[in-house]
């Protein structure tokens, strides 16, 4: 009788890989732009990816040494684009801590208004596109939707829908137009009740959960070690926001406003009766996490929007005075950092008493959440890049300036 070794019916594979390098991006729909992840891997499993960046830098940041602060807020805008506001907001209040100068009341409640409202489309735009990202269409139509009810506020507003150059140091560049609040309250009104729908997309999603649950794990330590900020640290449990923790220049603009910080803290997974179980255990800080924190703090920024629109129906005085053009500044330094949609953005400027700034630095969330990524996808499956990537919500423009 034949051996086992001998029986023509038994194939036996010997199976070997090899080390690949695999290039993802510049142009990939999942690097969130013109970022290029070098990949190392040995089959599908990934050993190693090192992020490079340097396709979109526009030297920013020499610029900002080149003009006057009222100037250089175009620039901003172009950082983050998906969040200008919050851009003008953190270089204007950098440039006020210099100066000396507080915003008058009623343009306090103006400028947490619209950074709120940008806010919400910022992380409208994260969910969107996290979700073709992972293989649906849907849920991104549905954010840009919304998303562009805002641009329309706006473009009321300031007369721009991408670049907006709105909160300027001293203020803003003009009040808010007659019957804008009652257009603002008339799509909170509207907005809130389709909430429900993104959690039904993406949030409640078996297929989601499965794609996001257990993976891109971040524990409290790595985010802190990493200098993380923003959702990103947050979902892992850190419960840190600049808007309550932050200098007081920034956190009194917050003065009187009732909102606790977005932080998970518990761990858990969405269940309903079709799925009722997930196929890992509850754990802080993977993607799915870091998502459902942007997701709430929607929300939260709903009722923000609300409370300053009945602040600033009932403040009276100026919205604030625009910094002239050539103003000097005092001699001196300063440094400052905002909470922006994507984490803590700080602005830092050098004054020889000039016009003109004598150095210009900006610390960007999105570069510090982007180091991470290497030490999140080892041991993951190439399929997974996307997932972990699209997680931490970065925008090119604000990392390569």
């Amino acid at each position: 009788m034949a051996s086992a070794v001998e029986d023509p019916r038994i194939i036996e594979f010997d199976v070997r890989t090899d080390e690949m390098l695999i290039n993802m991006g510049p142009q990939h729909p999942s690097t969130h732009g013109v970022l290029r992840l070098v990949l190392r891997t040995d089959g599908e499993i990934v050993s190693e990816v090192v992020p490079h960046i340097g396709y979109l830098h526009r030297c920013a940041e020499k610029i900002g040494e080149n003009l006057t602060p009222r100037q250089w807020i175009p620039y901003t805008d172009r950082m983050d684009y998906l969040a200008g506001m919050n851009m003008n907001l953190g270089w204007a209040m950098a440039v006020e801590k210099l100066v000396g100068y507080r915003v008058p009341e009623r343009g306090r409640h103006l400028r947490v208004l619209i950074s709120e409202l940008n806010r919400i489309a910022s992380h409208l735009v994260g969910m969107g596109a996290y979700g073709l990202d992972l293989g649906t269409f849907s849920p991104f139509l549905y954010a840009f939707r919304e998303r562009e009810k805002i641009l329309d506020l706006f473009e009321e507003a300031c007369g721009a829908r991408l670049t907006y150059s709105y909160l300027t140091p001293g203020g803003a560049t003009a009040d808010l137009p007659r019957g804008w609040l009652k257009k603002c309250e008339d799509f909170l009104d509207q907005f809130v009740p389709l909430i429900d729908e993104y959690h039904t997309l993406l949030t409640t999603n078996s297929i989601f959960v499965k794609r996001t649950a257990g993976i891109g794990i971040m524990s409290p330590d790595m985010a802190i070690d990493f200098g993380t900020s923003g959702p990103v640290l947050r979902g892992s449990g850190i419960d840190h926001d600049m808007r309550r923790d932050g200098e007081e220049i920034y956190t009194s603009m917050y003065e009187g406003y009732a909102f606790e910080v977005v932080c998970e803290r518990d761990g858990h997974y969405p269940r309903d009766h079709a799925y009722p179980a997930v196929p890992h255990e509850a754990v802080l800080g993977d993607c799915w996490h870091r998502f459902y924190v942007r997701m709430l703090e929607v929300v939260q920024s709903v009722d923000l929007c609300r409370q300053a629109i009945d602040r600033y129906s009932t403040s009276t005085g100026s919205y604030g005075e625009p910094m002239k053009l050539t103003a000097k500044l005092p001699k001196g330094e300063c440094y400052l950092e905002t909470e922006a949609p994507k984490g803590q953005m700080g602005f830092y400027l050098v004054s020889s008493g000039d016009a003109i700034p004598w150095r210009v630095r900006a610390r960007s969330s999105s570069f510090c959440n982007l180091s991470v990524t290497n030490t999140l996808c080892k041991g993951c499956l190439i399929a997974d890049i996307p997932a972990i990537v699209g997680s931490l919500d970065i925008v090119m423009g604000e990392i390569d300036r």
